[in-house]
C-alpha cells in the first residue's frame, strides 16, 4: 500500500510522456516499477504545501517495446522486459553477455516485470545490465526537450539520467558468441555482490565489474595487461592485484582485498567461457 496521494497520467505517446516530465517538477516514471514502486511505499510525509507527485505511466507506449537487428547493432527497446532480453534468439546469439545478466536478474516475477530502462536507470545499488552494456561497447539512446541523443553505457553509469529525459533503447554492437557474464549474487536482496561481464573483440578483451566497485566499470587496465593473453585464471588474478587498492569498495561484511579477488575469479570464468562460446 502507498499511503500517500500521488498524481497519475497515461500518455499515448512518446511526446505527451516527455511534456509531462518536462512541466511537472519531480514527475517520475513508471515502468516495471521493481524499484520505483517499493520506495513510494517507503516515502514519509511530504512537507505542508508540496505537490503530489506525479507518475507517468508509459507501460503502453509500444515504441519503446522489442529488439530488432539494424545492421551491426541490436536495438533493444527501454520497455523490454529482462525476461524478453534472456529469450530472445537475436540477443542470445548476438550479445550473449546481455542474455545472461539478464537471466542472473531476482527471479521470474521480477525478470517478468523489470524492464530495460528500468535496470539501466537504478541509482544507489548494483544492477546487472550495465555491467554487461559496458563489456558489450553499447549505447544508451535517450530522449529529451532537446531531441533524441546516445551516450556510452559507461559514462551513463558514471552520470545517470539527465533531468527530464527518459531511455529509450538499449543499442548492441553485435558480436557472436564472444561475451560472457559470471555473477555471486547477495543472498539477501540477489543484487550483484560481484559480478563480471566481457567481450572478446579483435583488439583483445573488453572487461567491466559491479559490485566490488564504486559503480559499473569497465577496468581498462586489466585488459591492457591480458592484451594477447594468456587469459588464465593466474594471470587474471594477477593483472587484478595490479589494480589500485582503492578500485574495491568493501561492503556487506566483504573486505576490499576479498572483492578485488572474487572480481578476478568471475572475470577468470567469464573470459573462458567466451572462449568457449557459452554465456
Amino acid at each position: 500500500m502507498i499511503l500517500t496521494e500521488i498524481d497519475y497520467a497515461r500518455p499515448a505517446g512518446l511526446d505527451r510522456a516527455l511534456s509531462l516530465l518536462a512541466d511537472r517538477p519531480g514527475a517520475r516514471l513508471l515502468a516495471g516499477g521493481q524499484s520505483l514502486l517499493p520506495e513510494l511505499r517507503a516515502a514519509g510525509p511530504r512537507p505542508d504545501g508540496a505537490a503530489d507527485p506525479l507518475l507517468v505511466d508509459v507501460r503502453g507506449l509500444a515504441e519503446l517495446r522489442g529488439i530488432t537487428r539494424e545492421g551491426a547493432t541490436l536495438r533493444v527497446g527501454a520497455l523490454t522486459t529482462l525476461a524478453e532480453l534472456a529469450a530472445d534468439p537475436l540477443v542470445g546469439r548476438d550479445a550473449p553477455e546481455l542474455a545472461a545478466a539478464a537471466r542472473a536478474n531476482g527471479d521470474p516475477q521480477v525478470r517478468n516485470l523489470g524492464t530495460v530502462g528500468g535496470n539501466l536507470a537504478v541509482t544507489g545499488r548494483p544492477t546487472d545490465l550495465p555491467v554487461a552494456a559496458i563489456a558489450a561497447g553499447a549505447l544508451v539512446e535517450l530522449a529529451g526537450p532537446a531531441g533524441r541523443s546516445s551516450v556510452a553505457a559507461e559514462e551513463f553509469a558514471a552520470s545517470g539520467p539527465p533531468v527530464k529525459t527518459m531511455i529509450t533503447a538499449l543499442l548492441v554492437p553485435a558480436a557472436g558468441p564472444a561475451g560472457a557474464f559470471e555473477k555471486t549474487a547477495d543472498r539477501a536482496t540477489r543484487y550483484p555482490l560481484c559480478a563480471a561481464a566481457v567481450r572478446i573483440t579483435p583488439d583483445g578483451p573488453r572487461i567491466a565489474v559491479t559490485g566490488a566497485t564504486a559503480r559499473a566499470l569497465r577496468l581498462r587496465g586489466v585488459e591492457e595487461r591480458l592484451r594477447g593473453g594468456p587469459w588464465t585464471t593466474r594471470e587474471v588474478l594477477a593483472a587484478f592485484r595490479a589494480e589500485p587498492r582503492d578500485l574495491f569498495v568493501p561492503g556487506r561484511g566483504t573486505s576490499a582485498e576479498y572483492l578485488g579477488h572474487l572480481a578476478g575469479v568471475l572475470t577468470a570464468r567469464a573470459l573462458d567461457r567466451a572462449g568457449a562460446g557459452t554465456a
